[in-house]
């Protein structure tokens, strides 16, 4: 069976384990999740679950998302994510709870989209050391400095690290060990620290490398 949840980061907060010992955790709202679709190899030549989350006014989404979901009698939802799984057993119109699916010293990897810090320098991107302090300088501080080469090629290459566009992108933090299950609150906490602002969109898999 496929393990998989969408929720929302409530935030950080520490619980202590049985030798007194402070354990720091993210706390994720984690479901209950709808199965909206089976995809299947003779259909669509591979095996996924997809799943919804947070239930919305119907006339937030378009007519299209409407038909999908009362196909299978399902509530109009404002998340659809998809989870690859070779044996599913879940069937479409399911409700998928967290107590299900997770359970305390499991492993995950929570997927989310990190802070965005808008535009930012070298310094702070890609922890540039920047230029001396002394000897005259006067602006160069925080500068990249050269990163172009001479006659040959004459340009920066594609790609090269420098001042951009920082954050907004999506993360997975790998094989974070499970510390805390409710299921009558829907709470999953996890050790460390969880992609993205408090309240972001986050997607709960079972570990690949454990």
């Amino acid at each position: 069976m496929f393990k998989g949840l969408i929720g929302k980061k409530i935030g950080m907060t520490q619980i202590f384990d049985e030798n007194g010992a402070a354990v720091p955790v993210t706390l994720i709202e984690a479901g209950p999740c709808y199965v909206t679709q089976v995809r299947t190899p003779d259909k669509d030549g591979y095996t996924a679950v997809q799943l919804g989350y947070e239930e919305v006014k119907p006339k937030r989404l378009s007519g299209g998302e409407l038909g999908h979901l009362k196909r299978n009698n399902v509530p109009p939802l404002r998340f659809l994510r998809e989870f690859r799984s070779k044996d599913p057993q879940v069937q479409e119109g399911d409700t998928v709870q967290l107590a299900e699916m997770f359970s305390v010293d499991d492993h995950v990897d929570i997927v989310g989209t990190s802070k965005g810090r808008g535009f930012q320098g070298g310094v702070k991107r890609y922890h540039f050391r920047g230029g001396p302090k002394t000897h005259g300088q006067s602006d160069r501080l925080r500068a990249p400095g050269s990163r172009g080469s001479g006659t040959t090629p004459g340009r920066v290459f594609k790609g090269a690290r420098g001042p951009g566009h920082m954050g907004d992108d999506r993360v997975t933090s790998q094989n974070l060990k499970v510390a805390l299950v409710d299921g009558e609150r829907n709470l999953i906490g996890v050790r460390g620290a969880v992609p993205g602002p408090r309240g972001g969109l986050v997607i709960l898999k079972e570990a690949r490398k454990q």
